[in-house]
This record gives structure tokens, sequence and C-alpha cells, in this order.
């Protein structure tokens, strides 16, 4: 039943394998797709699609393929309803199903329940305790009465595959874009301060005096010398690694590319961080436990006249940026990420953050954009795109304009 879209994938250039198409099937076939259009979407990319440059091809595909399909599971655009129904508000008031007001859980516990509900819920709920609705006790909805759980409402940012789809927000990676590493590099040109060593050697052919010294001796040639000028920046690039920056794994790499052939650098470090800059900055993207240097460190053994480059997607729930214990993959040194970034800015005043998701709108009131309001706050964020990389570039150099 599914030919006309195999074939419309192989039109919009992903080369999917017998095999890869025959484990789709039987996917299938075991109901992993919980008969759910949101859930079939995901599969196929999972299952299809290896590279982070073929996804728009895939979204490209479905919306070509599946544009007149209509969900019938329930999602949380049909939740985002119940949810302003501001009759079912005003009736929500029973104290008697409202949770302990004291009640707060882990960020990573919070999250997988959510999981869970969104998994079981098929029809509308409110006043409870457990569902996902409006009043009541329950730590997911709107208007409730509970610590520690999720607001949701317009701005929530979860998207049906619909929504996914239209976004296309993954076209910026596709490999077909025309979106260097050449256009990295002729960016990162900007990224120039020269000074001259007095006790350097004359090998660098100055024309304009060679020309003057010339014309001086009737047309005989002298070649005139003068000591040649460095590049004085000190660069240090610090990389988001791992979840949520998957996607945009080859843009990055090729921002790391070009700094690597860019060799005119006085001098360059590149370490990495997962989520938030916290205690322990990684020498590897894996962000291996013990395979680290200390932040404080670094603080101490790099100048502030270090250049720093941030590039990461600002995306992690409010309550890990901002508690103190927030951070669950490494030691924080009982500062959080909020903490943690201030410090940083001002021990390194001339530093961007890129990101590769940026939204822009500080005015969004979206759960998982809060850490972005906030960290934007404190150091001054660019898209990661050549354009972005200009303006944070100018910025760098104390460019106003």
């Amino acid at each position: 039943m599914f030919s006309g879209f195999f074939y419309t994938l192989k039109d919009n250039g992903i080369n999917v394998s017998t095999t890869e198409w025959l484990s789709l099937m039987d996917a299938l076939d075991q109901d992993l797709a919980h008969s759910n259009f949101t859930d079939f979407y995901y599969l196929c990319r999972a299952v299809l699609i290896k590279s982070e440059a073929d996804y728009d091809k895939l979204d490209s595909a479905f919306l070509e393929y599946f544009k007149n399909i209509k969900e019938n599971k329930i999602n949380l655009d049909e939740i985002n309803k119940w949810l302003h129904n501001d009759e079912k508000d005003a009736k929500m008031t029973n104290p008697e199903m409202y949770r302990d007001m004291r009640t707060k859980r882990e960020a990573k516990e919070v999250h997988r329940m959510f999981r869970e509900r969104i998994g079981e819920q098929h029809t509308e709920h409110n006043g409870g305790n457990y569902w996902i609705g409006t009043g009541g006790g329950s730590e997911f909805g709107k208007n409730g009465h509970v610590a520690g759980g999720i607001q949701l409402g317009d701005k929530a940012g979860m998207k049906t595959a619909f929504a996914v789809l239209g976004e296309r927000r993954y076209k910026d990676f596709r490999q077909d874009k025309k979106l260097t590493m050449r256009q990295f590099q002729v960016a990162f040109r900007q990224l120039k301060q020269y000074s001259r060593k007095m006790d350097l050697p004359k090998t660098e052919l100055d024309i304009d005096k060679t020309v003057d010294s010339t014309c001086n001796q009737g047309g005989y040639l002298k070649l005139e010398f003068e000591q040649p000028r460095k590049n004085s920046v000190k660069l240090m690039l610090l990389f988001d690694s791992g979840g949520s920056m998957y996607p945009y794994s080859s843009l990055c790499n090729e921002l790391f590319q070009a700094v690597d052939k860019a060799n005119h650098f006085k001098d360059v470090k590149t370490y990495y961080f997962h989520n938030c800059i916290y205690a322990k900055l990684y020498k590897s993207p894996e962000c291996i436990s013990g395979d680290w240097i200390d932040t404080t460190w670094a603080f101490k053994n790099y100048g502030k006249d270090y250049k720093v480059i941030i590039v990461g997607d600002a995306g992690m729930a409010p309550e890990e940026f901002l508690d103190k214990n927030g951070n669950y993959s490494g030691p924080n040194n009982g500062l959080s990420g909020n903490e943690w970034i201030k410090w940083f800015k001002q021990r390194y005043p001339n530093s961007i953050w890129l990101n590769p998701s940026f939204h822009g709108d500080l005015s969004s009131t979206s759960y998982w954009m809060e850490s972005e309001r906030l960290i934007r706050e404190q150091i001054d964020m660019y898209p990661l795109t050549v354009d972005g990389l200009k303006q944070g570039i100018k910025k760098l150099m104390g460019d106003k304009k």
C-alpha cells in the first residue's frame, strides 16, 4: 500500500535500500507507528534516514505524498483547544482535587511522566489530578495547582507531524544548500586584528616603499621590506554536543573545519559542553566523563583577551538552567547554568552565541524557549548562518554597526 510513497522518497533524493524499506514494513506490522501519523513520520525518519542532511528531503516527500491525510488519534493541537476553553477553566475550582503545592520532582522525571500521558490520553480531561487538562492537580496542563510540572498553552512548542513538516526546519542542513565551509572561511576573514612584532626580521615585501625607492633612483629597482604583520586574535570555540544538537552536527562540523583551516589565528582552543557551560569543559564532542578540563582552569590560563564563540541551540528545561542541581551530565560545583553563564561572560566580555535554531522572538512564552531568552540576556546571540556569523564577528571586533 506504500509503494507510491517509496517512489516519492526516491524522487525527493532519498536513497532507500530494499533492506531499509522491508525494515519499515516490518515495523509497521509490529504496530510501532501505533496507527498514528506523527509516530509514523518519526518511525520513517528513524529507519530510512541516515544523515540529518536528508531530513528536509523526508519532510518534502511527506508533504507531497500525504498532503490530504488527517490524523484520527488525539494530538497536541487538540489538547491546546481543551486548555483554552474558558468556561471549563471557571468550573474547575474543587480544592479537594488539588495536589499538595509542595510537590516537586526532578526535571527528567517530569519529562518522562509527560511523555507517558501523551501516549495514554485519548480524550479531554479537566479538573483531575492525573491527565492533561485545565485546573485540578495534574503536573501538566493549564491553571493547575501543583508545583514542579509543565505549563502548556499556545506557545508550548510541541507539534504534530504536519506542524514539523510545514516548518521545514531542516532545510538549511541539506547538502545541496549553498551553505559551505568556504562561506564560513570568508566570514572568518573579518576576525583579524593585526600586530607587528619589533623583533621580527623584515621579510615581507613593501610594495609602496619599493615603488617610491625605485622612482627616487631613476627607475633602478630597489626592493623594500617590512616586518610581517601577524593576526593577534586568540579564539575559543565552545560547541554544545549531543541531544538536540544532533541535527546540526554537519553544520557545526563545517564551522569547525572553517576555523581549523583558517590558520592565521594566533591561538585557537576548542572545547565542548552539553546544553550549558558548567564546571567542566569537555575535550571531545563525546563529552566523556573525565575527559575534560575545569572551567575555572580555563579562566586562569586563558586570558580575557580571548574572543569566544559559543555554538548551541540554548534548548533545555528552565529548571535545568536555573537550578544549582540542574546539570545531570556532569558536576556543576554548586552553581546553576545561569550563574556559570554570567561568570563566563564576566571573564570573557568578547563572547557571542551562535544558535542553529535561533527563534529571535523574545516575547514568546514557550516553555522550551525560556532558557534561550535567559541566555540572550547575558550573551549576544545570532543565528548559525553565514550572515549571523558575520554579524557576530562584527560584535567581537567592536564594530557597533
